[in-house]
């Protein structure tokens, strides 16, 4: 569904091509009517973006003219997006009441998408929705690249499992099992060991010897503000600039009615295996799994030092009858007491070291000390 005939034209298109290509196990519909497209619906997925990538495009502006992140989630173009966003998906989530299957779930993707997702909880209680995103996924391959040059030997991404916890795009990665055995350690001295040989690394080394743990890459936003801030001043082209002309190659090539894959050059658009993403939390819902899934949603006490209405980025445990966070218990200590150290190191040291530089110390976790 889209509300742009041209654009459900060519990207319709070229959903259906590739059903086709793989024997047509499903129908792909199109319709320009958003009701239509949730009616009898079990899952309604949202990926959308209110006024365009040129809305976007502003944000980003809007943050460089005023010295602030203009950045989409972290920056105030996230505040500017969700304002944009979350009347259209409350009005979704109401549809949904009316027209779709009794108990149907909606996996949210649109960015912000912690706090689309928290306004869901909020003011669209009555439908059940989750919140996904790409960077767990995305994490979960970094890290098993590391292994299996640790190890040497490829390891099945089903033995394995990802703890990470915070807000989304504002978590930190804190430990990675293996058939149930911690290898976190492991993890961590790698990535520590790559970063050191990188002559211009993304984290300082020493932030992530102090924290043990991998930050979220759009934690960079808050560690390294200055830095940040420093890059917007080259601008343009902006990240929106950018993706802008991405799309346009891309809407040229799905067009093409010969083009039955995803072309290459989907991947310089962002957002990388969320159909991956997306397709297995479906299964693991629909077909009552059990399985893991990192994924944004309630609190509802896993993290007891925190507010049970919070919606978190964490681990869950999605079956047909609901998707449950898992406890930790010493979640919340252990990120507090991690960023207390990075604030400690970076007085000791007089402030950040170079290239970083953020903007004061190490803003603390929006949570109770233990």
């Amino acid at each position: 569904m889209d509300i742009d005939a041209e654009r459900l034209k060519v990207v319709g298109g070229f959903a259906q091509r590739m059903v086709e290509a793989k024997g047509s196990p499903f129908k792909v519909v199109l319709t320009l009517d958003q009701r239509e497209a949730v009616k009898g619906a079990s899952y309604v997925t949202t990926q959308l973006r209110v006024g365009h990538m040129e809305a976007r495009r502003k944000d980003e502006y809007l943050g460089l003219r005023h010295g602030l992140i203009g950045q989409e989630t972290t920056g105030v173009g996230g505040m500017g997006k969700a304002l944009r966003t979350i009347p259209i998906i409350l009005k979704i989530a109401q549809d949904m009441q009316e027209l779709a299957a009794p108990g149907a779930m909606l996996v949210n993707f649109t960015n912000p998408s912690g706090l689309v997702t928290q306004a869901l909880t909020k003011y669209a209680a009555e439908t059940p929705a989750v919140g996904v995103c790409n960077a767990p996924i995305t994490a979960k391959m970094m890290i098993l690249e590391k292994l299996t040059k640790v190890m040497g030997k490829e390891i099945d991404p089903s033995r394995t499992e990802l703890k990470t916890l915070g807000l989304n795009h504002l978590s930190w990665h804190r430990g990675f099992t293996v058939d149930g055995e911690d290898v976190w350690p492991q993890v961590i001295a790698e990535f520590i060991k790559e970063l050191k040989a990188e002559e211009h690394p993304e984290w300082d080394p020493r932030t992530i010897e102090t924290l043990r743990m991998i930050p979220n890459y759009y934690l960079q936003y808050f560690y390294y503000t200055d830095h940040k801030l420093k890059l917007q001043e080259s601008w343009p082209p902006s990240r929106a600039d950018e993706v802008i002309e991405i799309e346009k190659v891309l809407l040229k090539e799905y067009a093409d009615p010969n083009l039955k894959e995803p072309p290459a050059d989907l991947m310089k658009r962002g957002g990388a295996y969320y159909s991956t993403v997306a397709t297995q939390l479906l299964n693991a819902h629909y077909n009552d799994l059990g399985e893991t899934h990192i994924v944004n949603i309630k609190n509802n006490g896993a993290v007891k030092e925190w507010p049970a209405n919070w919606v978190l980025e964490i681990p869950s445990t999605v079956r047909r009858s609901g998707i449950m966070p898992h406890p930790d218990r010493a979640a919340a200590a252990s990120l507090f007491r991690a960023d207390r150290a990075g604030q400690i190191l970076r007085t000791a040291d007089g402030g950040c070291r170079r290239p970083w530089r953020p903007r004061g110390c190490l803003s603390g976790f929006a949570g109770k000390p233990p």
